[in-house]
């Protein structure tokens, strides 16, 4: 899954646009590191934070839709 669709899948953000420019502002980390490519492709154990709240990426989710 990327990025900006598994900020929307965690209701992080509402829309993509929201998704995008919170990313593009380098508000999104990933493993620790800011990231600013809202394309990402994420993996299982992938650590994601935006605004404090903290998620790790499931096999499920870091495989589709």
């Amino acid at each position: 899954m990327k990025l900006d669709q598994y900020l929307k899948w965690m209701g992080w953000v509402s829309t993509g646009g929201e998704a995008k420019q919170r990313i593009q502002m380098g508000e999104v980390e990933v493993n620790g590191s800011v990231e600013t490519r809202r394309g990402r492709q994420l993996s299982a154990g992938d650590r994601v934070v935006l605004a404090g709240e903290e998620s790790v990426v499931s096999e499920e989710k870091a495989i589709g839709p």
